[in-house]
């Protein structure tokens, strides 16, 4: 058995159902409800990432000006290069705790907009590149257990710009990162040396249409190392070992895009190891139509967003696209894995693509999408939101099972007035019907379980449940949240874990055997939700890492502390002496060259 044996002491438990969230599940019917958390927290969630001590790191952009909330102590950021003003003594990024519903300022020194990111071994939130002097940029952020932690940055470490590109956490603890705006190639985080910076993508050349539909493109790492690469309407599997693409599936069926400013959204379903080779199936979903984006942009002509879904079982030695059509259209919609194993698909508009005001008709009612059931029974309609949330906009995966959302701001500078979607600041959290009071009796609560879960090995779990049903009833599986931002969450992946039996350990408690999964590829090592499901009902989330979290973690902190950086963050004790730290109060060193 690896690891710890812990308690979940109901001090950390996350209390979430408040009497507001109550009515509204009562007036539901089964929908769900919907929980205001924070009116404003000053800045757009343009950006989510949820760490592993329970907060959320949420960022926006630099160069629009001052945002809605001020840096602490007095503190400013002085940038000659910034494209909106040199001196900015508000912050751009916060970080949200879920259970105190609170929030601090964080401040970032270069511009993050449109930006992506992975949760690295160790819990670091690994961000790369953005937007003018940011867009070479490599940023860190480590959790901490006082509020001393901040971010920290490595400038000019990437080796091409990169500005609406996608990362993938890899077996070995690296991050790959795809494409980006004229970017068609790719490069890992940290570089090998013995290796070129960048290795070429023609693939992402060759989907590059008018409306530029490539960005963001949806990458999922597969159980055999390889990556499924979706951009515009057709996707590859490439090998990133060897720099070459092992397979090109065949185009999307209606060959619409869905990427990026056309903005579907893709998941990864869930891999289940309880088959010894089990089918993986990516799904896709909404999107805009070909030359939305220039329509809306140029002549504000908003043409009407997909219903359409394709389902790809990549797995196969012959795979085809087989679609559905969801009940409502959707561009900017977020697709997240929720803890039961169904897919929530959440946000966008109905009429036109992203972009500064090329969005109509917000979509403010959630679907639920059920993999499981059969065709054309899969999707159900949730209860609506009341604010709508467009252009970026975010959703993320909380470790109680709610959803939190955030961020819509259509606009290139933040504007409360005059306009049909103001610019949004507040959060709020959509909670499952899951988490109706209904389903209480067979709701299964974690006792114990293991903090640290060994490849290949077995571990048990233990949990209490009011109305125990059958073994047959649950299930465990682990979920690593999610990057999230335009419409697409980056590394998110759920595995079913393999069960070995259920035995009771006294009145309402019982002990489930479980083995570890099978590789590196299955889930990369890192930081994992993990939840029990009794009859389709999950549990809260347990945090729980991979075996070889520990060591990777040692050897990126090495990495880090080998390379300059700016920080505004108390430094660690056994910081590298050659560390470059510039206090707040000077200016900032603008190591990038390159023009937007």
């Amino acid at each position: 058995m690896m690891g710890t044996i812990f308690l979940l002491l109901a001090s950390v438990v996350i209390l979430f159902l408040e009497a507001t969230c109550q009515s509204l599940f009562a007036n539901s019917a089964g929908q769900g409800g919907w929980q205001f958390l924070q009116e404003s927290i000053g800045i757009s969630a343009m950006h989510m990432q949820l760490l592993h001590n329970n907060k959320v790191v949420i960022f926006d952009r630099t160069d629009f000006g001052r945002s809605n909330i001020s840096l602490p102590g007095g503190r400013c950021r002085y940038d000659p290069g910034d494209k909106a003003m040199e001196v900015d003594c508000t912050a751009h990024s916060v970080l949200y705790d879920i259970a105190a519903n609170s929030f601090r300022p964080l401040m970032i020194l270069t511009d993050t907009w449109c930006s992506s990111g992975s949760a690295l071994p160790d819990g670091t939130l690994l961000q790369t590149g953005g937007f003018n002097d940011g867009d070479h940029v490599v940023r860190a952020f480590t959790p901490c257990l006082d509020d001393s932690c901040d971010w920290i940055e490595y400038p000019n470490y990437l080796a091409e710009r990169r500005w609406y590109a996608t990362n993938q956490i890899l077996p070995d603890g690296r991050v790959i990162i795809v494409g980006g705006r004229r970017q068609f190639n790719y490069e890992f985080f940290p570089r090998n040396t013995n290796e070129p910076s960048t290795f070429p993508l023609y693939f992402l050349l060759e989907t590059r249409d008018a409306d530029e539909d490539n960005l963001y493109p949806f990458v999922h790492l597969l159980p055999d190392g390889n990556l499924f690469i979706f951009a515009n309407t057709r996707s590859i599997l490439l090998d990133y070992h060897q720099n070459r693409i092992v397979k090109e599936f065949p185009p999307i069926t209606g060959s619409e895009p869905r990427n990026y400013p056309s903005s579907g959204s893709s998941v990864l379903l869930p891999i289940d190891e309880s088959n010894s080779t089990p089918r993986v199936e990516v799904l896709i979903c909404g999107g805009g139509q070909p030359g939305a984006f220039l329509q809306a942009t140029r002549n504000r002509r908003f043409l009407h967003a997909l219903y359409t879904c394709g389902r790809l079982a990549v797995t196969d030695e012959n795979p085809s696209w087989v679609m559905e059509s969801m009940p409502v259209a959707r561009v900017m919609g977020d697709m997240l894995l929720l803890p039961n194993g169904d897919v929530i698909i959440i946000n966008g508009a109905e009429m036109g693509t992203a972009g500064w005001e090329d969005g109509q008709s917000p979509v403010t009612r959630p679907v639920i999408y059920r993999p499981t059931n059969v065709n054309n029974q899969r999707f159900a309609i949730m209860y609506p939101a009341t604010r709508p949330r467009m252009y970026h906009s975010s959703a993320i995966l909380l470790t109680d099972g709610r959803v939190l959302v955030g961020g819509s701001n259509p606009h290139i500078y933040y504007n409360f007035t005059h306009v049909d979607f103001p610019t949004d600041l507040s959060l709020e959290a959509y909670s499952p019907p899951y988490l109706s009071d209904e389903y209480a009796p067979v709701r299964p609560n974690i006792m114990y379980g293991d903090q640290v879960v060994g490849y290949r090995l077995q571990f048990s779990v233990t949990f209490n449940v009011q109305q125990y049903l059958t073994a047959s009833a649950v299930s465990v599986n682990i979920i690593a949240p999610s990057f999230t931002t335009h419409s697409f969450s980056m590394n998110q992946r759920m595995v079913l874990l393999r069960m070995n039996g259920i035995s009771r350990v006294s009145f309402s408690m019982y002990s489930v055997q479980l083995v570890g999964p099978s590789t590196a590829e299955i889930a990369p090592p890192g930081y994992y939700l993990l939840f029990v499901v009794h009859a389709g009902i999950p549990s809260s989330g347990m945090w729980s890492s991979t075996e070889t979290a520990k060591p990777h973690s040692s050897f990126l902190h090495f990495w880090f502390l080998s390379l300059p950086f700016t920080t505004t963050a108390p430094l660690p004790s056994h910081a590298n002496r050659n560390a470059k730290v510039l206090a707040s109060f000077l200016p900032l060193s603008l190591r990038c060259s390159l023009p937007p």
